[in-house]
């Protein structure tokens, strides 16, 4: 019989999958216009100095530490409960590739005493430049953010103050290199629940002056650290931190063991743990005679630590319009490629305008003036972004986007965590309540809304929101409380408005941020009329905004 030729598959440039390169790879400083921008603005003369490190840590970020994240899922840590006598020694194992990762980012740790002070001594603003290092850091792998950033703010500055002589030299040889060091860890949340601390059950009690701590802690994140700060309810009934390290003063071990590591949905490269303490030798994080809860001082700590966590929503807020942009770049349909489709370019034009809002209040709450009001807000804003932009990822990518070979899939999993940890939406509206009634915290945070917008429409929605305060504050108890969130909305809404317009005025980027400030605006301060604003001109703003949002 004669051979019959088979023409070979369709080889046309829809299927040249050499041009697609996503975010991995990259140098995440210098494909970051926006990031520049702030750092240019927060460093001032230190730029000079920062710019070189802050190119050496993009390319880090963009590399090996990206690597390390996708193996560090692929294969996560482990619990080796009992040696080989059968003695519990409760050890989480963490893979080769996360100790990779964690030896290259202590290397170029921007959050390290050492390096703040080099910065501060060349003009630069250290906590600039540590806000940069999580933002970077957490658009390869916000687990990794949290494994290493953990509490350790809480634990020092807690232990200094009310730790014995002793154990506060032995809090400073565990964080030697910085909060961020991955030896920190806190332990609230019970079965009973993470924020209802009247249902609280782990006990404390004294023993000299230690303390010994029982109970179980439900849902312990870097539960292989050294140093733990855990809520236990005192014999006065009174809820309060306490300090609790992997050793005891003689060296033994401590009664703190693992039943569990958690099987979680996302942010497998920091273990989560069901933590038991069987009369584990503690520390009061409270003054001597205090008879209330000492919990004040620690949730001003938590604060910062919603700022933390606001800044992972950001980071993989980012990283999904990275994604996004390139993918979009490469993938042709219909004849042409995604970018230059009409509804393509409106999804990205969007995402790119309401990730640099969330930039601004990120780098706000962690680089500019520390306001009681701000860190609840910033992160219900932030932490939700996150899951919405990783969502919007997987969708530009179809179907490829939901496999777990693309790097998208992981960043919904790991972004669904965030609206959880310090507080979901519910405890950060609360929160928002307790600085309103308890401190008036809306008015410094109304004034400085004034003092950075520049139009008249954000000044008209100011003195709305002003208004909208006041009529909150008169309404029924259980009223106001359900109109907590639409509240707390409008101040996000309003606060990111005045910042972007704010940055218009630095002159640092040829007027595209004015352009983002107005379209941010428009979008969640314009009332549209029946029509949604479909009868509207026409404008394509989308090369202007790509422009300045990724250089690839």
């Amino acid at each position: 019989m004669g051979r019959y030729l088979i023409e070979p598959f369709d080889r046309s440039d829809r299927y040249a999958t050499e041009r697609y390169q996503g975010a991995a790879g990259r140098n995440w400083w210098t494909c970051d216009p926006t990031l520049r921008l702030l750092m240019r603005h927060h460093l001032g003369e230190g730029f000079a100095w920062a710019e070189p490190r802050l190119d050496r840590l993009g390319a880090l970020m963009g590399g090996l530490v990206a690597e390390c994240a996708e193996e560090t899922d692929r294969n996560p840590p482990r619990l080796e409960r009992y040696d080989k006598w059968g003695r519990d020694i409760s050890e989480v194992v963490m893979p080769p590739s996360f100790h990779a990762a964690r030896r290259a980012l202590m290397e170029d740790n921007f959050t390290s005493p050492s390096f703040a002070a080099e910065a501060r001594s060349h003009g630069a603003n250290p906590a600039a430049l540590a806000a940069a290092w999580t933002y970077l850091l957490d658009q390869a792998d916000i687990g990794m953010g949290c494994a290493l950033g953990t509490g350790g703010d809480m634990v020092v500055s807690l232990a200094e103050k009310y730790a014995p002589e002793d154990v506060r030299d032995r809090v400073r040889e565990i964080f030697a290199n910085g909060y961020y060091s991955g030896e920190a860890a806190q332990m609230f949340t019970e079965r009973t629940g993470g924020s209802d601390l009247a249902a609280l059950e782990a006990a404390a009690v004294p023993a000299g002056d230690a303390w010994l701590l029982t109970g179980l802690k439900w849902f312990a994140s870097n539960a292989n650290g050294s140093a733990f700060v855990a809520l236990a309810r005192r014999p006065d009934g009174n809820v309060a931190p306490f300090l609790v390290l992997r050793e005891q003063r003689d060296g033994s071990r401590n009664g703190v063991r693992i039943r569990r590591l958690k099987d979680k949905l996302g942010t497998r490269s920091v273990a989560s743990a069901e933590v038991e303490f069987t009369g584990a030798e503690a520390f009061p994080l409270f003054g001597e005679g205090a008879t209330g809860s000492g919990l004040g001082t620690m949730m001003k700590l938590t604060n910062a630590s919603r700022l933390g966590v606001a800044m992972m929503g950001v980071g993989v807020a980012r990283r999904a319009l990275v994604e996004s942009i390139c993918y979009a770049r490469a993938r042709e349909a219909f004849g042409r490629p995604l970018i230059d489709q009409p509804l393509m370019r409106r999804r990205l034009s969007e995402l790119i305008v309401e990730v640099e809002a969330a930039q601004a209040l990120a780098f706000d709450g962690l680089a500019g003036p520390r306001l009681r009001i701000t860190p609840a807000l910033i992160k219900l804003r932030a932490a939700r972004l996150g899951v919405t932009a990783a969502s919007d990822a997987i969708e530009v990518h179809g179907g490829n986007g939901y496999i777990e070979q693309w790097p998208v899939a992981r960043l919904l999993r790991d972004a669904q965590v965030n609206p959880i940890w310090e507080g979901g939406d519910n405890i950060l509206c609360l929160d928002v309540r307790r600085a309103m009634v308890k401190e008036q915290a809306h008015l410094p945070f109304l004034d400085r809304l004034r003092d950075l917008a520049t139009s008249d429409l954000v000044h008209a929605r100011i003195d709305d929101l002003a208004k909208a305060v006041t009529a909150w504050a008169a309404l029924e108890p259980s009223v106001a409380e359900e109109r907590l969130y639409p509240l707390a909305q409008f101040m996000a809404d309003v606060y990111a408005a005045a910042l972007l317009e704010d940055q218009a005025t630095w002159g640092l980027d040829d007027g595209r941020k004015a352009l983002v400030a107005r379209l941010y605006a428009e979008a969640h301060l314009v009332d549209h009329g029946p029509l949604r604003g479909i009868d509207a001109p026409a404008a394509d703003h989308f090369e202007d905004l790509l422009t300045g949002a990724v250089t690839l």
